[in-house]
């Protein structure tokens, strides 16, 4: 089987930065897609930013150019800098990952999540 493990959530002040980072371990051939989902309270669930194998990314409108998604391939870590926060930044942010484990299986992983929370 495949873990996610998602670390770095918690307060911070407004203006301020986080980073947040998730591990895959288990049963991994590869991993294709690595990203970031939050969900506040009463809300969707919704990308934040994802990254593939090659390093190409992509980000919600609403974090372009104050969060930044990076990964490590040899350690299968997914991290993501969260600059710039903002109160409506607040939210679990939950890891995903698309993973091979094995030539002709691919199956997509959620993490458990991380509470981030920007207040004064």
């Amino acid at each position: 089987q495949v873990q996610l493990v998602e670390s770095g959530g918690g307060l911070v002040q407004p203006g301020g930065s986080l980073r947040l980072s998730c591990a895959a371990s288990g049963n991994i051939f590869s991993i294709l897609v690595m990203g970031w989902y939050r969900q506040a309270p009463g809300n969707q669930r919704e990308l934040v930013a994802h990254i593939t194998s090659g390093g190409t990314t992509n980000y919600a409108d609403s974090v372009k150019g104050r969060f930044t998604i990076s990964r490590d391939n040899a350690k299968n870590t997914v991290y993501l800098q969260m600059n710039s926060l903002k109160p409506e930044d607040t939210a679990v942010y939950y890891c995903n990952a698309d993973i091979a484990t094995s030539l002709t299986r691919n199956i997509n992983f959620w993490g458990k999540g991380t509470l981030v929370t920007v207040s004064s």
